[in-house]
């Protein structure tokens, strides 16, 4: 591109899921919010939030969105397929930067070719791969087509650092932006015994979690009530297109649950919460910010399970990576069983020092998570734009 300093700014994104969607979105209106005389124009992959910013998508981001082992191997012809189309669309657009967010097993590899056939686009990686957790060869390899990392855990810079990893930056995680509506106002989360017990449960995100989880939850929840002599008032919050699944799973539990949907309900629950019993994922540490004791569990399909010598990591809470303690209990593939939950959650919903253990550890999450003032969509604009100047793909307006 030539380095006319009017010219719009041309950014390429690359989304594979919500979550990615979600950030990349956030991106775009912060890089017109804090370089406001300049244009730009977006290209890539992406879902509804970042078109509805302005991003022309080349295909539909649902036609890669699959999680899973299993999934992803009998979807993988034409997943690469889908590849190999972003990857000549990048090269003809000749951007003055590539964004890829998330997903690593899709924009990784697109990366990696991006910068093989076109060298002189900057690439920036928009959340880190776990590789302090697993497979940790790939930050050394990133270091050969990644220009710069920007990343959501606070200890992940120093990881990659050890592991000879690109340039990584942390630029908080999007739910320090949501903390306001994460934490309660003052007699909004009445005191334990003071009334019935507010009891969240979350049993996932996606269907493949909902169904593996789905009766380890019901059974602990009958074991935990056999000895509960109080009243409990159990909330779900579901994601819309899973809520009539759940209605049907969930109407013989013994207690059936009410069901909200929307992330203000969400967060109104998570206010009123005092305990909670969920699969792992970002919602535990949504519940770490709000303050609500949990007991985390989950189970994958028994292949990926054959995967589990390869984690280099005690913990799969991400409120347990960042405080560097293992104060949240976690129950995994067979310990996730009704009677070690049911037993973990009757130490979390009474004054104690499991209880106590937990709010100890959130009140250090804030500043252990804490970026200052800069908001993390702003300061990850920054970061991109302070890439592309470093490649010369920034002309002075």
């Amino acid at each position: 591109m030539s380095e006319d300093a009017t010219r719009p700014l041309c950014i390429y994104l690359v989304a594979g899921e919500e979550s990615g969607d979600q950030l990349g979105a956030e991106l775009m209106r912060a890089l017109r919010r804090t370089q406001p005389d300049r244009e730009f124009v977006f290209f890539g992959l992406g879902g509804a939030r970042m078109q509805r910013e302005g991003l022309t998508s080349l295909f539909a981001m649902e036609e890669i969105s699959v999680m899973g082992l299993v999934p992803v191997i009998a979807k993988l012809p034409g997943i690469v397929a889908r590849a190999y189309r972003v990857i000549a669309d990048i090269v003809a657009h000749d951007p003055d930067a590539l964004v890829i967010i998330d997903s690593p097993d899709f924009t990784q590899p697109i990366a990696k070719r991006v910068h093989k056939r076109a060298p002189q686009i900057p690439i920036i990686n928009y959340v880190s791969p776990s590789v302090w957790a697993w497979r940790p060869g790939r930050a050394r390899k990133m270091r050969g087509y990644i220009d710069h990392v920007l990343a959501l855990k606070p200890f992940e810079p120093a990881a990659h650092e050890r592991l000879g990893g690109p340039p990584c930056s942390y630029v908080g995680h999007p739910l320090i932006e949501r903390r306001d509506a994460l934490q309660p106002a003052e007699g909004e989360r009445r005191p334990l015994g003071d009334g019935p017990l507010e009891l969240l449960v979350l049993p996932g995100s996606r269907r493949s979690e909902l169904r593996r989880l789905a009766e380890p939850f019901a059974g602990a929840l009958a074991r935990f009530c056999e000895s509960w002599e109080g009243e409990i008032n159990l909330t779900l919050p579901a994601i819309a297109h899973l809520a009539p699944e759940i209605t049907q799973i969930t109407r013989n539990w013994p207690i059936v649950p009410q069901i909200v949907q929307g992330e203000e309900a969400k967060c109104a629950a998570f206010r009123r919460g005092q305990a909670a019993l969920a699969a792992s994922g970002t919602v535990t540490l949504e519940l770490a910010l709000s303050g609500v004791p949990m007991v985390v569990a989950y189970k994958v399909s028994r292949l990926e399970e054959q995967l589990k010598h390869l984690i280099k990591v005690d913990s799969i809470v991400l409120a347990n990576l960042i405080l560097g303690e293992n104060v949240i209990p976690e129950f995994i593939q067979a310990d996730c069983a009704p009677g070690p939950l049911a037993d973990a959650l009757r130490a979390i919903v009474t004054p104690g020092p499991a209880r106590d253990a937990q709010l100890a550890g959130f009140a250090r999450l804030d500043a252990a998570m804490d970026i200052g003032d800069e908001a993390p969509s702003d300061r990850a604009a920054r970061l991109v734009r302070e890439t592309m100047a470093a490649r010369g793909r920034l002309p002075a307006g």
